[in-house]
């Protein structure tokens, strides 16, 4: 057993309370108790004590949209003269020539790494969406290597697509089916899988019948990039619908659980589709902004009571900065300094909670007793009270994921002081720049 104590507890639970000098005691996978730390260690004298001084302790962050796999694009040069000027330009000069490039060791090492970077900056629980379109085949357990290697949780998707002929999607098909009934088998609850779809404007409508066949055998729903660009919203309209979603309603691919990434292009009427699917949407807003590709309908979709997640998109590995950024995008975009307050810290602390519930069938996101042992100690300490009212803005104004201290996942300590536990992470590093060198030279 183990007590992590004296620190200011945020628990995120219904009352948003902020506990001072308080602790948590973790038994196993799961909190046990939770309260005044005198109280936890009078109750608990066995335990062992982590004394975390005044530092804040909170629920590990939760980001429902990742891709590992873009670690090496980091200062690599494209070698294309013109850089991109268009959202399907990005795709093609960079993700889509990056992603057939991919490796086996290309694919581990970038994951590794990502998700190292997901732990240093507190983030407990990734939701990735994988593309290696010359290895598809068994590139979902490289990445699993890298997630058990590491202790985080991780929905791992692979994205099939058309872009490069049929038969690299029915490969990217066959690759879920493998891994998804895997994991169904195992078992393990710090692994899912979704069905990965890169985008309607990419997808053959036999794919799309061929996916949504897939998702009833399985009962699993879809991770799929909708209405990012506008170029996706005017492919459906000249196969003769509405927009992005009618088609993907239209086969299916909206269904519960189903998470549409970005909605961008999506039109207000389309919002209510998926709502009526009861699907999720997921804001990636700094992704959104580095592609220019416009302003997500993000408060609209949220008073259409639509359950509105957070991510990153692969542009950070820190959701502390994602929050940051939202919040600043809603007041710009729409002129108003009262924008995003309510709506950012719904996304990030409740609705990213309420996805990662449903898929992991876990609790997460929030301290309490038998839920997950997902914990983060943040060395911040703050110039003014932390109360149930404020908490939200002093991590707003206050936190950033290089304060993290120590993250533990399931009660165990993925990084404590800074230092990842269990692995050699400068050895790591130095590998992984290497085949960074080597990948970009097959670029």
């Amino acid at each position: 057993m183990l007590i992590i104590g004296d620190g200011t507890v945020l628990t995120f639970d219904k009352d948003s309370r902020v506990i001072s000098n308080g602790g948590i005691a973790i038994e196993g996978e799961e909190i046990l108790d939770i309260g005044d730390t005198e109280e936890l260690q009078k109750k608990y004298p066995e335990a062992t004590f982590k004394d975390v001084q005044g530092k804040i302790i909170m629920p590990g962050m939760i980001n429902t949209h990742m891709h590992l796999y873009s670690t090496f694009a980091r200062g690599m040069d494209l070698k294309t003269g013109q850089p991109p000027k268009k959202f399907v330009e990005i795709l093609e000069k960079l993700w889509w020539r990056l992603d057939r490039t991919l490796n086996e060791e290309d694919i581990y090492y970038s994951a590794i790494y990502a998700i190292l970077d997901c732990v240093k900056k507190g983030a407990t629980t990734i939701f990735d969406h994988h593309a290696s379109g010359n290895l598809i085949d068994g590139s979902l357990d490289i990445i699993t290597e890298a997630v058990r290697q590491s202790g985080i949780r991780a929905s791992l998707a692979y994205e099939i697509s058309d872009r490069d002929g049929h038969e690299k999607a029915l490969e990217g098909i066959r690759e879920n089916e493998r891994f998804i009934k895997k994991t169904q088998r195992e078992g393990n609850s710090y692994l899912r899988g979704m069905i990965g779809l890169h985008a309607s404007f990419t997808l053959k409508n036999e794919t799309l019948s061929q996916a949504a066949s897939l998702a009833d055998e399985l009962e699993v729903p879809f991770h799929i990039h909708v209405a990012e660009g506008i170029e996706d919203f005017y492919e459906s309209k000249t196969r003769g619908y509405k927009g992005v979603a009618y088609r993907l309603d239209r086969f299916h691919i909206l269904r519960p659980g189903t998470l549409a990434i970005h909605g961008v292009h999506l039109q207000e009427e389309e919002l209510e589709i998926l709502k009526n699917n009861d699907s999720s949407l997921v804001h990636n807003p700094e992704s959104n902004m580095g592609n220019a590709v416009g302003f997500a309908p993000i408060k609209t979709a949220l008073d259409k009571g639509i359950v509105v997640g957070l991510g990153t998109d692969g542009y950070t590995s820190d959701m502390f900065e994602s929050i940051k950024v939202a919040n600043l995008l809603q007041k710009h975009e729409l002129h108003h300094p009262q924008a995003g307050w309510n709506e950012v810290f719904q996304m990030a602390f409740k609705n990213n909670r309420e996805i990662a519930t449903r898929s992991f069938d876990k609790t997460l996101g929030i301290l309490k007793a038998e839920a997950p042992a997902d914990i983060i100690v943040v060395d911040y300490y703050p110039p003014t009270p932390i109360t149930s009212e404020n908490a939200y803005f002093h991590i707003l104004f206050g936190i950033s994921g290089d304060m993290v201290d120590t993250t533990i996942v399931g009660g165990n300590i993925l990084m404590e002081d800074r230092e990842i536990s269990g692995l050699d992470y400068q050895r790591i590093t130095r590998r992984v720049k290497e085949q960074a060198e080597d990948f970009w030279k097959r670029f």
